[in-house]
């Protein structure tokens, strides 16, 4: 662990002076990929790491987590609460007759997206890039809001499944409730990813690691790789 984290702090150096940049931020959410994120941020750039807090119906939990990341470790930290934007938004958006599924989650896309806006912000007055906190996981079945916590100019966890990442944690010494709690995205009160996933973090890292994993697992993985393709890749243009 202390050979990776050496290596991601010095790949974070690394892209930030090729971009010709001054510094990282990146969103700190109270969950393990953000925390994880933010140390190495700090480790890669003392003087020059921000930490957003963008609550946007956010628990209360998550909040206090992101707090006491930002505490322990000395990150600087905005808080930008978006809430109201949120709301706005919603109101001069057409409703239509969607179905109630679609609607659910296009709403709940609305918030990454927001935090995107306020990151790219951010980043553009400081002169910094913009971390983000996808791990190979998330990113191999598309478990991501395109555009939104999807958008990001580098991903330091993308070579790493989910339980890499919480072995990295432990390393890091991120707080055991933290570490401990399950993973969600936030986009609704009660939302974990591995419900929403319909597979759990350590079949999904097995079958990515080892190709190996029960028939039904291996099919709702491969339709969600596939089904996700689009989101990692620009967009399609025709040919020539």
């Amino acid at each position: 662990m202390e050979e990776l984290t050496s290596k991601l702090i010095e790949w974070i150096k690394e892209q930030v002076s090729q971009a010709k940049r001054r510094g990282v931020v990146f969103g700190l959410s109270g969950g393990l990929d953000s925390a994880v994120v933010a140390v190495l941020c700090k480790r890669a750039f003392p003087e020059n790491t921000l930490a957003l807090i963008m609550p946007c119906q956010s628990s209360e939990t998550d909040i206090e987590h992101a707090e006491a990341v930002a505490s322990k470790f000395s990150i600087p930290i905005n808080t930008i609460a978006l809430e109201g934007v949120f709301s706005s938004l919603l109101k001069v958006l057409p409703s239509g007759n969607y179905e109630p599924a679609n609607s659910k989650l296009a709403e709940a896309n609305l918030k990454p997206r927001l935090r995107m806006l306020a990151l790219y912000y951010s980043a553009a007055q400081l002169h910094y890039l913009v971390v983000g906190t996808g791990n190979r996981s998330e990113i191999s079945i598309g478990y991501f809001t395109k555009y939104g916590d999807g958008a990001a100019d580098i991903l330091p966890l993308g070579n790493l499944v989910k339980n890499q990442v919480q072995e990295l944690a432990v390393y890091l010494d991120i707080p055991r409730e933290i570490i401990q709690k399950p993973p969600s995205a936030g986009l609704w009160v009660g939302q974990t990813d591995e419900a929403e996933m319909g597979i759990t973090y350590d079949e999904l890292d097995r079958y990515l690691l080892t190709g190996h994993a029960a028939e039904e697992v291996k099919r709702k993985i491969d339709a969600r790789i596939t089904g996700s393709s689009h989101k990692r890749v620009l967009p399609a243009i025709p040919p020539s």
